[in-house]
């Protein structure tokens, strides 16, 4: 691969105002003087793949890689060179996708980590039942030596209905549930919290949560816009 790449492409739809989120994200916090100097970007955002965590847990035998990496490599084809995938569910699919594609894909999880480790010894994981259960941040929070601590079975219903029930569904989120389950993970020690799913990371911006949250797609995005050879501003520490 060239030492920096030309074009990003955007594994999206899961969902879609992530990507959306995602693409604005990329566009504002890009040290820019004109149009031309914003990284060149192609969108695939397939709404109707379906639901990863659906099928992670068993509930659903519609399985979404097929059609993950379809779409991947169209993107490939039509000239990316360096794959994002603002979605941490669907990172469970992430080696399987990487030994598929030709082109390297951002690891949106492992850099979440990496950002976390140097922020705290122990840290909280709020993310969709697919990406608890399969210990998608955990054994990559093992891996570094970083502590963490991820919600019980009643508070992490709690998160999937905020996921669910609020945010893919168009509606503020409830935060009473939200923060009863971030303040039982305060409680345990944890110093620094992780939005470990895209659909939180909308939380974030809209009630203007502090930096104490590290949100998986703003690292995702810094990444992105680094590895372009640009300058990343307005991201917090």
């Amino acid at each position: 691969m060239k030492t920096k790449p030309s074009v990003l492409g955007i594994l999206g739809g899961l969902g879609p105002m992530a990507t959306v989120y995602f693409y604005e994200m990329l566009t504002r916090h890009t040290l820019v003087s004109c149009d031309q100097e914003h990284i060149d970007i192609i969108i695939n955002s397939r709404s109707s793949t379906p639901d990863r965590t659906a099928f992670i847990l068993g509930k659903s035998n519609k399985n979404p890689f097929d059609i993950m990496s379809a779409d991947a490599k169209r993107l490939v084809t039509f000239g990316a060179d360096v794959l994002a995938i603002p979605c941490n569910t669907a990172h469970y699919f992430y080696d399987s996708l990487n030994s598929e594609i030709d082109v390297p894909i951002l690891n949106m999880i492992e850099e979440t980590v990496l950002f976390a480790q140097k922020r705290c010894k122990k840290v909280g994981i709020l993310a969709t039942s697919g990406t608890i259960d399969t210990n998608t941040y955990q054994r990559v929070c093992d891996e570094h030596s970083l502590e963490y601590a991820v919600p019980n079975a009643e508070q992490q219903a709690d998160i999937m209905s905020v996921i669910y029930d609020d945010i893919k569904k168009g509606k503020p989120a409830d935060m009473n549930k939200f923060n009863n389950v971030v303040n039982a993970l305060k409680a345990d020690g944890c110093e620094r919290m992780i939005l470990g799913c895209t659909e939180l990371s909308l939380i974030k911006r809209d009630e203007k949560l502090s930096s104490f949250y590290i949100d998986s797609m703003e690292v995702l995005a810094k990444n992105a816009i680094e590895m372009f050879g640009r300058t990343a501003i307005g991201f917090d520490d």
